[in-house]
């Protein structure tokens, strides 16, 4: 077992665009608690971290931004092209990101911890885990998911690929591989088969899909449903699952007026990215919000609702619910992209404890990352902080 009493931990790493997130996040789903060592790499020489000063002593002010900020493009390109930078930088960061991963696991509530890295077989890390997960993918499909994903070309794809060490190295020293080849249901059924394997009390089998015309393109399942009709019951709010992705591509479809056209298969794939909570009457889904957490910061980007529900105990149920898988995760801030039509409503986010803020005002430079990432051209922006203690402050 690992160095954590009562926690079996996941080592996850392969190339470039051979999905580890996506692997990590399904993992998330089944249950993990999960970690990207390489964000919290990041966060380690953020302004007001303890890795901050170190970098700039190594390498320069030259790297600092005039907001203060050390630029990341700066200072990748000179570890990228000097062979001795790079392991002083690693000095540096490691030992921050392990002190860092210790304090996230140690408070996480789950069993299983998932910690991502892409050098986790070079570093002090592999040594915690009790199991390496390898994700392997054909070289072309890397470079499909690198130029249509990254807009890079193909000799810019290839040479990031090439640049890093053989996948075959990687494989070789791997407990659990996964193949992905692009298709997420194929992907689905790897993880959850390698879930099951090593994970004791999970030979449960996932129940079958529901039936929500799922051979069918979501809009035409909107087009026949039109006209909705009420159900009955009490508003209750429950884990999405790729089972019901026909229901939530046909819920998106039709309350977003087209604007986003879903089927049962781009819902699966977004399973890959975020989850969702879907609000429900009487077996019928009648609200859902999307949402993640990335870097220890909560994302809610879709939020649809029926016309004749309470919208502002809708909104209290699925914020809620949300934000309790969040404190599960130890998300530190909540951030909320609403439509103009949901935004206009001030009164039950105000009720919530959120407020209306733009990314340069939310004091920590992951927050600011995660909500400008997110939404660059400037939408509606709805900020709560979840937590006070942080990890990664200075030491």
């Amino acid at each position: 077992m690992s160095n954590w009493h009562g926690k079996f931990v996941i080592g996850l790493t392969g190339n470039i665009a051979t999905g580890k997130s996506v692997v990590r996040r399904m993992l998330e789903h089944l249950g993990a608690y999960t970690l990207d060592a390489d964000a919290l790499a990041h966060r380690a020489y953020a302004r007001g971290a303890p890795g901050y000063q170190p970098v700039i002593d190594a390498f320069g002010r030259w790297l600092v931004n005039k907001d203060g900020e050390i630029n990341r493009s700066k200072l990748g390109n000179l570890v990228f092209n000097n062979p001795e930078a790079m392991p002083q930088l690693e000095a540096i960061v490691h030992p921050l990101v392990r002190q860092a991963a210790e304090i996230l696991i140690k408070r996480s509530i789950q069993p299983v911890v998932v910690i991502e890295a892409i050098k986790l077989l070079e570093g002090d890390l592999r040594n915690v885990c009790d199991s390496i997960w390898v994700t392997n993918a054909p070289e072309e499909v890397q470079v499909e998911r690198l130029m249509r994903k990254r807009g890079m070309n193909r000799e810019q794809a290839l040479g990031r690929i090439h640049i890093q060490s053989a996948q075959s190295a990687k494989v070789a020293l791997a407990n659990i591989v996964i193949t992905n080849t692009g298709s997420y249901d194929d992907l689905w059924r790897q993880v959850n088969a390698a879930w099951k394997e090593i994970i004791p009390g999970t030979n449960t089998p996932e129940p079958e899909p529901e039936s929500v015309a799922t051979d069918q393109p979501a809009v035409f399942v909107a087009a026949q449903q039109a006209t909705p009709i009420q159900p009955e019951g009490e508003l209750s709010v429950k884990r999405g699952k790729p089972k019901n992705s026909a229901a939530i591509a046909e819920l998106i479809t039709r309350l977003s007026k087209r604007a986003r056209v879903m089927t049962a298969d781009d819902v699966m794939e977004q399973f890959g990215e975020k989850a969702y909570m879907l609000l429900d009457i009487g077996g019928k889904i009648v609200g859902l919000a999307g949402w993640q957490v990335e870097n220890l910061v909560t994302r809610t980007t879709d939020i649809f609702l029926e016309d004749y529900i309470n919208r502002q105990k809708a909104l209290e149920m699925l914020i809620n619910e949300v934000e309790c898988a969040s404190a599960d995760l130890q998300s530190e801030a909540s951030l909320i992209f609403p439509t103009n039509e949901l935004a206009a409503q001030e009164s039950p986010w105000a009720a919530l404890g959120y407020e209306k803020r733009t990314p340069e005002t939310l004091g920590v430079q992951a927050w600011q990352d995660s909500a400008t990432e997110l939404d660059p051209a400037g939408g509606i922006l709805l900020f709560k902080q979840l937590r006070q203690d942080r990890v990664l402050r200075p030491i």
